[in-house]
């Protein structure tokens, strides 16, 4: 059994649309954008993790599909209804501390 790796970094939001992953989402699909310094060669892509808002305490799962160019290696980036539903405004911009981990491979809620 693999321990669990919990990383921690800001969250900021994008609009999807044909991602790095090859899948096509929208704004309301519950899909996550990661650092390229994780994405690599796309392992990651359509796994799934869990991303806690340390500030209002709701957790939600999402989906990997695309790579976030622009992200440090922790940060990543939410279609804009997952930001929402973190319980953060889109005119926050950021969720600061945001803490997030992968789930088992094959995974999915």
């Amino acid at each position: 059994l693999e321990k669990r790796v919990t990383h921690t970094g800001k969250a900021t939001y994008y609009y999807p649309g044909l991602g790095a992953c090859g899948e096509t989402d929208s704004s309301s699909d519950p899909v996550v954008a990661i650092s390229h310094l994780i994405y690599g060669s796309g392992g990651n892509c359509f796994q799934w993790m869990q991303i806690t808002n340390p500030a209002t305490g709701i957790s939600q799962y999402a989906k990997t599909v695309d790579e976030c160019e622009g992200c440090g290696q922790y940060d990543i980036d939410l279609s804009p209804s997952l930001f929402e539903s973190l319980g953060a405004p889109l005119s926050q911009g950021v969720i600061s501390g945001v803490e997030w981990h992968f789930m088992a491979k094959g995974w999915s809620p």
